[in-house]
């Protein structure tokens, strides 16, 4: 078998379908054997990293894409995707075509090169933000190739594969590997279940908060029933929005620190004496800028290959075993009342767009297993708060937070399930970014209903901003529902100003959107902006102030 062969033999193997990329004169022969190959299909994206971003929102959906863009200039652009990728532990198997075997033996001076002679360069780059990097020969191929996906799988994390244009037609010349897969040390398992059942027969208040891991695991069904099980209430966080049902009489909110909206969600949270946290990463967004108070102490973390508790770690754990194992118990906790949330009540009147209403008409026409994509910015924190339905796929960056991510990742999405409904939540500076993978969403009929929040700027930038009056977040603007026309494509467009403008606009969408993609641009007021970036804002302050404080002391 050749290379080339073997490679997308291993793909097919992981369920995928869709390889997305660019064409380049190194990927040439790989592009041609993914042609023949007849099985799999190329999707001709506009750019590297809007290709690096769709197979990024493919793999949330399927659990694993694929990428293929040439040497150099190609992944290079691509950089910024797999660093997404690898930050948010998203699986995704990046494949650069690279110059003939000889010309790199000879360190031929090669055009897409630095000219230096040296061709392991971007793959130093990559080794820093991807979990197994390797470059391809015919003699490595049966073996690397296997393991780098095997290290996607386990650890969903991106994988970088290197292969000569040469070397993608040679004939393999080492045996195919199979990749022995981590098993947990059934000690520390053991172990691990004796102290977190202890844990619970002295615990009064127990909550439950699955996280980024259990997402992209698929582990959310089994933390429902968990919860379920044990009658305890769970909360979600930023990198976990989706992980599981929130129409749940256990739903007891979105925890955010002190952003939290809710402060009974908040008070629930970190007045708890045991967090059965899975998956959970601490970082910024997760915990509102770091203004949680959740006693280290009472943490139960539950991660890919370990568990923590308190401050004692249990390791070489995988993580489906641990949940298999988990000792739910028979205890007498009650669930507490169920919350208020937010954007329960929709209003009635009209008046000009604000996001004290529109939040609650997106939540009421949220459906069962709907995929919803948004943008890093004032989108991505105000549908945080809002409730999703069973079986609906989240998709927003909650730890890298690059601009321009939400388009790109959508088509992936559409790519990746064609029969379910994609709704896209995004702002007119990122659509600027990355506009032109609309067009390729209109060429490969997709059909998602997407919401563009017209602004006149990056209000969140502004709010984050302890500057007053700059000019830096403002841009041009366009005519955001007059983009179909310009990639020659029909779609349903309109443009809404109020309340009741939107409500009819949306109910025209969810009957348009079955034959055509559908765009609403919304016109808001330039600092229109959820409570929570309000609160947001506010808290900056005050960190900026006790810095300053700080500050002159020293003075």
């Amino acid at each position: 078998m050749q290379v080339g062969e073997f490679l997308f033999e291993c793909l097919k193997n992981e369920n995928i379908t869709d390889v997305f990329g660019v064409p380049g004169d190194y990927n040439f022969s790989l592009l041609d054997q993914l042609e023949k190959d007849g099985e799999l299909n190329f999707v001709h994206c506009r750019n590297e990293l809007n290709a690096g971003y769709a197979a990024d929102g493919y793999a949330r959906v399927k659990g694993i894409g694929a990428l293929i863009t040439t040497f150099g200039v190609g992944e290079m652009s691509a950089c910024n995707a797999i660093a997404g990728a690898y930050s948010e532990s998203v699986p995704i198997i990046h494949i650069v075509g690279g110059p003939k075997a000889m010309m790199q033996t000879q360190h031929k001076l090669m055009h897409h090169t630095l000219l230096d002679g040296n061709f392991d360069t971007f793959k130093k780059v990559y080794d820093q933000i991807t979990a197994y990097a390797a470059a391809i020969t015919p003699e490595n191929a049966g073996v690397e190739i296997p393991n780098a996906i095997a290290k996607a799988r386990e650890t969903k994390k991106p994988v970088y594969l290197t292969i000569p244009t040469d070397v993608v037609t040679a004939p393999m010349t080492s045996r195919a590997g199979n990749p022995k897969r981590k098993k947990t040390d059934k000690a520390s398992l053991k172990e691990a279940v004796r102290m977190i059942t202890a844990r619970l027969q002295t615990a009064e208040r127990p909550i439950i908060l699955p996280d980024v891991y259990a997402m992209h695991y698929g582990l959310g069904e089994q933390v429902e029933e968990l919860a379920q099980k044990m009658n305890v209430p769970f909360v979600t966080m930023m990198m976990g929005k989706g992980a599981c049902d929130e129409s749940l009489p256990n739903y007891a909110g979105f925890y955010c620190g002190k952003l939290s909206s809710n402060e009974a969600t908040r008070k629930l949270v970190e007045s708890s004496d045991c967090v059965l946290a899975f998956g959970a990463v601490w970082n910024d967004y997760n915990t509102g800028l770091f203004t949680d108070t959740i006693d280290p102490l009472a943490i139960i973390n539950v991660m890919p290959n370990y568990v923590q508790i308190g401050k004692t770690i249990y390791p070489n754990i995988i993580i489906d075993d641990m949940i298999d194992a988990f000792p739910a118990g028979d205890h007498s906790w009650t669930l507490p009342q169920q919350s208020v949330f937010p954007f329960d009540q929709q209003k009635t009147d009209d008046g000009a767009l604000s996001a004290d209403d529109y939040y609650s008409q997106f939540q009421t026409m949220f459906r069962e297993r709907d995929i919803i994509v948004t943008e890093s910015g004032t989108f991505a924190w105000g549908l945080a708060e809002t409730r999703l339905k069973k079986g609906v796929t989240y998709i927003t960056q909650g730890g890298w937070g690059a601009i321009g991510y939400a388009l790109p990742a959508a088509f992936g999405a559409c790519v990746a399930a064609p029969n379910r409904r994609v709704l896209l939540f995004t702002g007119e500076g990122s659509m600027q970014m990355n506009v032109q993978e609309l067009s390729s969403m209109l060429e490969n009929g997709c059909k998602p209903i997407i919401f563009v929040l017209n602004n006149k700027g990056y209000t969140i930038e502004k709010y984050i901003n302890t500057v007053k009056s700059t000019v830096y977040n403002n841009f041009p603007d366009w005519d955001y529902d007059k983009l179909p026309e310009v990639f020659k494509h029909e779609a349903f467009t309109v443009q809404t100003h109020t309340t009741n403008e939107l409500r009819q606009a949306v109910a025209e969408a969810e009957k348009k959107c079955a034959k055509q993609l559908c765009i609403i641009e919304m016109m808001a007021d330039p600092m229109d902006a959820p409570q929570i970036i309000h609160r947001m804002h506010e808290t900056v302050l005050e960190m900026e102030n006790k810095s300053k404080g700080l500050l002159s002391v020293f003075k």
